[in-house]
């Protein structure tokens, strides 16, 4: 009898080391899609940002005095990132955290925003993901602005 608690040990070390290969791969996966928005940003390549969002995809940004939620179009959000403009806009994120369950991650970010080489603004950036066909794509981002108080 003492054969079977070893075979259920080795079932659940199988079982987490197999769980944890798969939400390391998924990780990478997510923040590859959020890096491929940003680098689409920089590049003002508004098909490549397009390419990382699912449909019905909705922005928000939390600011103002007094603070107030306010909805972006996405269109015009779009048209805005393909339009030339003088100075790159440079968005530098980090991964501070990534939960992924099933086909939906979320993903909490401080950022910096920069209008070429100047800074601009700061915040946190919070993406909601969803897992389609076609992989990872960008269902909801909700962000805060400030100048000042920066991570």
């Amino acid at each position: 009898m003492k054969i079977l608690p070893g075979i259920l040990s080795a079932f659940l070390l199988l079982g987490t080391a197999a769980h944890a290969q798969t939400t390391t791969a998924e990780t990478a996966a997510v923040k590859q899609t959020i890096t491929t928005f940003f680098d689409g940003m920089r590049r003002g390549d508004s098909t490549l940002v397009r390419r990382t969002l699912a449909p019905g995809a909705v922005f928000h940004g939390i600011g103002g005095q007094p603070v107030a939620l306010q909805t972006e179009s996405i269109a015009g959000f779009l048209k805005a990132v393909g339009t030339p403009h003088a100075e790159v806009w440079d968005e530098r994120v980090q991964f501070e955290r990534v939960l992924i369950d099933a086909n939906l991650a979320s993903v909490w970010a401080p950022y910096e925003f920069y209008l070429g080489s100047k800074f601009s603004h700061c915040g946190y950036d919070s993406f909601q993901l969803v897992k389609l066909a076609s992989g990872w794509k960008i269902a909801h981002i909700i962000d805060t602005r400030r100048k000042e108080k920066c991570k």
